[in-house]
C-alpha cells in the first residue's frame, strides 16, 4: 500500500506510516532533541527493537506499558515501539505524587515500567510499591538500563494485527487529589486526529513540529502524532525556557508548534521576542487553558503564520476550533464545532438551550474515548444519553454560550461557578475585566466561603513586571464594571498563579490558600 492510499483509508496506524516513511525517505529526520536526531530509518529500527523486547518480556496485545519520565528521544521511541507491539501506552506525569504514580502504574496493569532517575528520586521508597519490572530510560541505575534491556540490532517483532477498537493509550487525567482516571483512547480515535483536513492546518512531509509540553499530556500528543504521521520532523524541548524555545524555533525553521496560553504570554512578553526569525511558521496551536482575546491578537499580529485554538477534552466527544487569523472578530470565543462533532448545551434540568443562553457543553463525534480504565461507573457518569435518539454524548463539565454564528464563548467549569446569594456568577467574566487593567499580568477568580452569601468571588492577581496596583485599586476597577451580584469581595496579590505542567490554573490550591488566610468576606 502506498502512503497516499493509507492516508485515504478509514483506518490505519501510526507505526505503519513510520514504516512507509522509513522506506521512502530513510534519512529524513524524524525526532530531534538537544542536538541529537533520529532519522525515519533509525526510528523504525529502534521501534522494532523495542516492540521485540516487549514481546520477549511477555507483553500481550492490549496490555499496558507505563512510562514516567522527562521527554526524550528514547521516551518518544518507546511510545511508538509500544504501539507497534500492540501495547496500550500509559504515560504518567512525573509531577504526580509518589502515591499517585504507584496507583496509576498498578491500575494500568502495565507489564513494564519505564522511568528515569528524576522520577525515581521523587518516588523514593514508594518505588518499591510498583508491582512490575522497571527499566531506566536514561540509562541510570534505578532499574535495568534501557540500552541493556533492548534486544540486538536487526531483530524484528512478531507481526501484530491492530484494529480501530484496540487501545492506543491510557491518558490519566490531571486530578490534583486522589487517583486520576485513566482515559482509554483507541487506535481508531487517534486515526481520526490524523485524517486529511480541508482547512489547511494539516502537517505535511516538510513540516517541522515543535513541542515543549510533556509527552504524558494529550495536549502534546495532538501535535506529536500528526507531525510524524505526515512524515515531518518532530523537535522536542524537554523543559520550556523562553530563550531556548526561541533559539530552537529559529534554528530548526519550525513550521508548526503546540503551546499552552501561558507559554504564549511568556514568549510575547520577552523583550527579545521580536529579534528572532520566526518567518518559517505556518501554524501555531493552543489548547488546555483559557486564552485571552488580547493575547490571541498579539499572536496573530506579531508572529508569522496562523493561529488555531482547540477546545475539547482528552475524553473526546466533541470539541471546538478557532482559526484566529481568519476570525479576528471572534477572538473572545473558542470557535466553531470541530469537523464531525455534534454539540448541545444543556441547562441545569438537562434541557437543551439555544443561542445566547448559558448551558453545560456536551458533544459526540467519532473521536471519543473507549471509557475510563477499570471504572465503568465513572464512564457512565461522563455520558449523557439523548432521550430522543439514544445517542451518547460526553459531558464536559464546562459552561458556555453559543452566539448566533455558532461560535462558543467558554465560561467556566461547572464546579468553578460561584453561587452567591442564589445568583450564578462566572469567574471568567470577572477575570476578563481584571485583565483589562494595565497592571495585571494574570488573574484567577475563586469561590470563597461566606457566612452571608454562602460563597462569594475573590480574585488572585499577579501584576506585570514593574507595574503597581493595590488590591483596593483592582477591586474598585472591577466592581465599577460589573453587576452588584458579581462584585469582588476581596483581591489578593500573588507573584505567579499556580499552574499544572500544561498551564492550567490550579484553582483548588488558591481556594485552599484563601481559606488558610482566615479572612472573612
Amino acid at each position: 500500500m502506498t502512503l497516499d492510499q493509507m492516508i485515504a483509508e478509514d483506518f490505519g496506524t501510526v507505526p505503519e506510516l513510520i514504516r512507509l516513511y522509513a522506506a521512502q525517505k530513510p534519512t529524513h529526520p524524524a525526532l530531534v532533541q538537544d542536538g541529537r536526531s533520529l532519522s525515519y530509518a533509525e526510528l523504525d529500527a529502534l521501534m522494532d527493537r523495542i516492540a521485540a523486547g516487549l514481546q520477549r518480556d511477555g507483553l500481550t496485545q492490549g496490555q499496558a506499558v507505563s512510562v514516567c519520565a522527562t521527554t526524550s528521544i528514547e521516551y518518544a521511541a518507546l511510545f511508538l515501539g509500544g504501539l507497534r507491539a500492540g501495547a496500550a501506552v500509559a504515560p504518567i506525569a512525573p509531577s504526580s505524587t509518589p502515591d499517585q504514580i504507584v496507583a496509576m502504574v498498578n491500575d494500568s496493569g502495565a507489564g513494564l515500567f519505564f522511568l528515569d532517575k528524576g522520577v525515581a528520586a521523587e518516588m523514593g521508597d514508594k518505588l518499591g510499591e510498583v508491582v512490575t519490572r522497571q527499566i531506566a530510560l536514561d540509562g541510570s541505575d534505578v532499574g535495568q538500563p534501557f540500552a541493556q534491556w533492548l534486544p540486538a540490532e536487526g531483530i524484528a517483532p512478531k507481526p501484530v494485527t491492530i484494529g480501530p477498537k484496540d487501545p492506543f493509550n491510557i491518558i490519566y487525567s490531571s486530578g490534583t487529589t486522589g487517583t486520576p482516571k485513566g482515559i482509554v483512547q483507541s487506535h481508531g480515535m487517534r486515526w481520526r486526529h490524523l485524517a486529511p483536513r480541508p482547512d489547511g492546518i494539516g502537517y505535511g512531509p516538510d513540516a517541522v513540529g515543535f513541542i515543549s509540553t510533556p509527552l504524558y499530556s494529550n495536549t502534546t500528543l495532538v501535535c506529536f502524532f500528526p507531525t510524524l504521521a505526515g512524515g515531518g520532523t518532530m523537535v522536542m524541548l524537554p523543559k520550556f525556557d523562553v530563550l531556548k524555545w526561541l533559539q530552537a524555533a529559529q534554528d530548526n525553521r519550525v513550521t508548526h508548534a503546540m503551546l499552552v496560553p501561558v507559554q504564549y504570554r511568556r514568549l510575547l512578553e520577552h523583550p527579545d521576542f521580536d529579534n528572532y526569525d520566526l518567518s518559517s511558521f505556518v501554524m501555531k496551536f493552543a489548547t488546555s487553558a483559557p486564552f485571552s482575546a488580547e493575547l490571541k491578537r498579539q499572536a496573530i499580529t506579531r508572529w508569522p503564520g496562523g493561529l488555531t485554538e482547540y477546545y475539547g477534552m482528552t475524553e473526546g466527544g466533541g470539541g471546538f476550533m478557532l482559526q484566529a487569523h481568519l476570525y479576528p472578530d471572534k477572538l473572545h470565543t473558542v470557535g466553531l464545532p470541530s469537523p464531525g462533532a455534534v454539540i448541545k448545551l444543556l441547562d441545569e434540568d438537562g434541557a437543551e438551550v439555544g443561542p445566547g443562553e448559558v448551558g453545560e457543553i456536551i458533544g459526540r463525534s467519532p473521536a471519543t474515548m473507549s471509557g475510563y480504565h477499570n471504572q465503568p461507573g465513572k464512564t457512565s457518569e461522563a455520558q449523557w444519553v439523548c432521550p430522543k435518539t439514544g445517542d451518547l454524548y460526553i459531558r464536559t463539565g464546562d459552561v458556555g454560550r453559543l452566539d448566533e454564528d455558532g461560535f462558543l464563548t467558554l465560561m467556566d467549569r461547572r464546579k468553578d461557578m460561584i453561587i452567591t446569594g442564589g445568583f450564578n456568577v462566572y469567574p471568567s467574566d470577572l477575570e476578563a475585566v481584571l485583565m483589562k487593567h494595565e497592571a495585571v499580568a494574570e488573574a484567577a477568580v475563586i469561590a470563597a466561603p461566606s457566612d452571608q452569601w454562602g460563597e462569594t468571588p475573590v480574585a488572585y492577581v499577579a501584576l506585570k513586571d514593574g507595574a503597581a496596583a493595590t488590591p483596593e485599586d483592582l477591586k474598585a476597577f472591577t466592581n465599577g464594571q460589573v453587576g452588584k451580584t458579581q462584585r469582588l469581595a476581596d483581591v489578593v496579590l500573588i507573584d505567579v498563579l499556580p499552574r499544572s505542567h500544561i498551564g492550567k490554573v490550579l484553582k483548588r490550591e488558591l481556594r485552599d490558600a484563601y481559606v488558610a488566610l482566615g479572612r472573612k468576606v
